[in-house]
């Protein structure tokens, strides 16, 4: 990591930075005050809010305004539902009509003002709430829920329509939910099931039908919350709520998109560090899915690759389906955590647990040979011919008696096993029968991951409807793939939350001594010229070549006579992006009329291509080393992000790169390096030297310091290449973009 700043913003400064970022210091964070302390030096909030939801799920009043008992019209259905969820919780429900004494029997006001009580939830069935908002904010409601459509999912209008029920809601100091939800937040919840249960979030109702279902199958659900436009509400509220919920075991999303990036990464960054699993789909990874939701949602999906870095970095496990994500949050929701990451593969036929082991590793999933002692032990009830190894083939009659309770057991048993596979591919009564119910029991006796995959297409079977889906133990599967997908986000998530460190807990809160010196050669709006774009660099303690900016050719032979031949010739000027592209750089010169002509060759293109100059740059020539890019770009959702990848040509052409967006610690900077497809070429390939990686890194970090503090004033940053030397020779900038905002 970068050493320890000085120079601390006073709190004024501070304050000041918040307010230009748009945030203040806020009410009680983790337990403690939330004051200008809680900000990093951006002036963004370093820990989420949590905020007190309970009312709202658990109310004890509710007034439903526009509430009907006309037979066939929506807003009956709508009150019909309010009324069973209400006793269900035990609140007092105030129905709200201008022209009706009482809807079904209960006496009913004719407007907010008449409310017998001051209530914790109120419903809005109008087509135009905001008129009520503003009758409600006299009563002091703590919660409401807009149901209307209209609003930013239909265009310019209907934005500035929930810009203005946005803005009488901030004055009232209600919390809302919606517009454009739907009646999801108080479905009829199963209360016979026991566990952990899965808190739901889903900004499109029926997408959270396939996981709401999951009740059918044993498996409890606590809370679901349908974010629609998210006005105020939104997903990083209802994720740090659940994430404090004791009997929550995992929260499962369905995100079209984020209203706001850095809000979600806080709440993200709750769960992990109480080691609760998100399980997210989130859509918009093509074009094509991007338009949808916004069409949908009025919100930004964000550059896909930055959301999916940005998840995985505090931890939220992705998914494409809604199929994984009911089958990976279930299994996350009630598994112990792992014993170990060795994964076996166990069946009745060779072939079945070949292919599964075959896509099992293909996923990154961990098969161990077993000891050549548990194969034996094995072989005490498998034919000596069969393949124990793992895949564990039985043959299929040893499951039909004795043994196969054993062959489990003994599985279980080793110590480098921490998960249990077995697929089914079609009931084969009696054997699967047997086999299943072996593996119950077995799941009961073992605080090891048993898993099943049942592949009859049928699932009426009661091998499969009574035996498994009766087992709180054993997770049961209908497809392979749902099953690895599930088994490696559960084995990844426990590794991911033991070494978790928080990202936040190491973002600097005082500004470095680099900052005010690099904040004075920024220029608003403005591309510097790679001359000042360097000093940029320099004023972070990143390595450039040796170098001179001059203005004759006469100038130009001196330099390059204290920069030392062989040298590098560059136009510098603010307006030039591209310099190669128009033959704007000069390599290998080797003698003072080599420079001197290349010196006029410069300055003639520039002056043909109408750019101006402030000088030509004679440059340190550093050939050996492996190129790489660094960069800085601003996300619509998260805000600066850092890159690292590949660099020079290869950058353009490959596009091998991965994202992080600050804060990251020194650890997650290694990570990027990590994701990268050609990471081998700094290992060192076909006789080269293994590069100096830990110089690399220092200069992501350094790089990432840049983008805290500067990142209201980059709009762009891009080193390439970043020349990386031979292990302990470091790394040197040897061109640098810098554009501002």
């Amino acid at each position: 990591m970068l050493g320890s700043t000085h120079g601390t913003l006073t709190t004024d400064s501070r304050r000041a930075r918040a307010i230009a970022c748009g945030e203040q210091p806020g009410p009680a964070v983790h337990g403690r005050p939330a004051d200008v302390d809680d900000l990093d030096v951006s002036g963004r909030r370093l820990y989420g809010d949590v905020p007190d939801l309970d009312r709202f799920f658990r109310p004890e009043s509710v007034a439903v305004i526009g509430a009907s008992d006309t037979e066939g019209r929506p807003n009956t259905g709508v009150t019909r539902q309010l009324l069973g969820w209400a006793e269900r919780v035990g609140a007092r429900l105030h129905p709200v009509h201008p022209s009706r004494p009482d809807v079904f029997g209960i006496p009913c006001v004719a407007s907010v003002a008449e409310l017998p009580e001051q209530v914790d939830l109120a419903v809005l069935l109008v087509a135009d709430p905001l008129p009520v908002i503003e009758e409600l904010a006299e009563t002091k409601v703590r919660f409401a829920v807009v149901f209307a459509s209209g609003f930013a999912e239909t265009g310019e209008a209907g934005a500035a329509a929930q810009a203005r029920l946005t803005a009488a809601v901030r004055r009232s100091g209600m919390r809302l939910l919606g517009p454009n939800t739907n009646l999801n937040a108080f479905e009829h919840f199963r209360d016979d099931l026991v566990g952990p249960a899965i808190a739901l979030i889903t900004q499109s109702g029926h997408q959270g039908r396939p996981v709401f279902a999951l009740q059918e199958l044993g498996i409890r659900l606590s809370h679901w919350a349908p974010t629609g436009n998210e006005a105020d509400l939104e997903t990083a509220d209802f994720l740090s709520y659940f994430a404090e919920q004791p009997d929550v075991g995992a929260i499962a999303c369905y995100v079209e998109g984020l209203k706001d990036g850095r809000s979600f990464l806080l709440a993200a960054d709750r769960a992990a560090r109480r080691k609760v699993p998100v399980v997210a789909v989130k859509v918009g990874r093509t074009e094509t899915g991007a338009r949808t939701a916004a069409s949908h949602t009025g919100k930004l999906t964000g550059a896909d690759a930055v959301v999916d870095a940005a998840m995985r970095q505090y931890g939220v496990i992705r998914v494409d389906g809604l199929d994984e994500l009911q089958d990976t949050a279930a299994l996350l929701a009630r598994a112990r955590p792992p014993r170990a990451d060795g994964v076996v593969v166990y069946s009745i036929s060779g072939g079945t647990g070949a292919h599964f082991a075959d896509l099992a590793t293909e996923a990154g999933l961990k098969l161990p040979t077993l000891s050549d002692a548990k194969q034996a032990e094995l072989h005490q009830w498998i034919p000596e011919y069969l393949n124990v190894a793992n895949p564990v083939d039985n043959g299929g009659h040893p499951v039909g008696d004795h043994r196969g309770r054993k062959i489990i057991d003994a599985i279980l048993d080793d110590p480098a096993v921490g998960v249990l596979i077995c697929p089914v591919t079609g009931p084969f009564p009696p054997l699967s029968d047997k086999l299943v119910q072996d593996l119950v029991d077995a799941a009961e006796q073992t605080d090891k991951l048993v898993c099943v995959v049942w592949g009859s297409p049928v699932g009426t079977e009661p091998a499969y409807r009574e035996v498994l889906l009766g087992s709180s133990r054993v997770a049961t599967f209908r497809t392979v793939g749902n099953c690895v997908t599930a088994v490696r986000a559960y084995l990844e998530h426990h590794r991911f939350t033991a070494a978790y460190r928080s990202p936040l807990d190491e973002a600097p809160r005082t500004t470095s001594p680099s900052f005010r010196k690099a904040q004075a050669l920024t220029r608003p709006g403005q591309q510097l010229s790679e001359h000042a774009a360097k000093q940029l660099l320099r004023a972070y303690g990143i390595r450039v070549p040796r170098e001179q900016l001059v203005t004759s050719a006469a100038a130009a032979v001196r330099a390059a006579g204290l920069v030392g031949y062989p040298v590098v010739m560059k136009a510098s000027g603010a307006q030039i992006a591209h310099k190669t592209e128009l033959g704007l750089v000069k390599i290998g010169l080797t003698s003072a009329s080599q420079v001197r002509d290349a010196y006029r060759e410069l300055t003639d293109i520039a002056r043909y291509e109408g750019v101006s100059l402030d000088g030509v740059l004679v440059c340190q020539m550093v050939e050996r080393g492996v190129e790489m890019v660094v960069g800085v770009t601003h996300d619509d959702l998260f805000g600066p992000t850092v890159t690292v990848g590949l660099g020079g040509v290869l950058v353009e052409v490959l596009r091998d790169v991965a994202v992080r967006v600050p804060p990251f610690t020194e650890e997650q900077a290694r990570d990027m390096l990590g994701d990268l497809r050609g990471r081998a070429l700094l290992d060192g390939v076909r006789g080269r030297p293994p590069a100096d990686v830990d110089a690399l890194v220092e200069v992501v970090l350094r790089v990432q310091r840049m983008a805290l503090e500067l990142g209201d004033e980059l709009a762009e940053l891009d080193i390439n290449p970043l020349m990386v030397l031979p292990r302990g020779q470091g790394a040197v900038a040897l061109d640098a973009l810098v554009v501002c905002r």
